[in-house]
């Protein structure tokens, strides 16, 4: 499972956006540093596109947990839904995955996620998980361990009939 920090490197988010096609991914912390990562919420690729777009939000690495966010987007900009342009974005990306002072820079993602999204936990029930999609009309699904550790992510593609009673079929078959 690919998830980001609330305290996110320029170079690497750069790296997987440029490396994937997800639609959106978990964002965790770490609550105290002995800790374990734990599941805060969800961001949509859109929105980290629109993030990276505006390189004054970026902030130096600092050694601790905090950020100045002196200056976050509004919520109307961060939402905005167009797609952003391609070959700006592709320019954009590949020079933060390059340029090493990139490799310095943070984006403190916390006002930005979705501290509401839903999660469920990995044993819970294949027909309410499914129920859950059809009523809330979502695209992915966060499953977290009983720590609310992530553990992975659900896609509406993974609970298309065709391919979900395939591979139901292949784990009941007797081996």
């Amino acid at each position: 499972v690919r998830v980001l920090h609330l305290k996110e490197n320029i170079a690497s988010l750069a790296q997987l956006l440029a490396s994937t096609s997800h639609g959106g991914f978990p964002v965790v912390c770490r609550p105290k540093p002995d800790h374990a990562e734990v599941f805060q919420g969800t961001i949509k690729r859109l929105e980290l596109c629109v993030l990276l777009e505006n390189e004054h939000i970026f902030e130096p690495e600092t050694n601790d947990e905090t950020f100045s966010s002196s200056h976050p987007l509004s919520y109307e900009k961060i939402t905005v839904e167009k797609l952003p342009n391609l070959s700006r974005l592709t320019m954009l990306l590949n020079r933060y995955t390059t340029d090493p002072r990139y490799q310095q820079l943070f984006i403190n993602l916390e006002p930005y996620i979705n501290k509401s999204a839903m999660s469920v936990q990995a044993h819970f029930s294949l027909q309410r998980t499914y129920i859950i999609f059809r009523t809330l009309g979502l695209r992915h699904l966060t499953v977290v361990d009983q720590q609310n550790r992530v553990v992975g992510v659900i896609t509406r593609k993974d609970l298309m009939p065709f391919p979900l009673e395939e591979r139901l079929r292949l784990q009941l078959a007797p081996r």
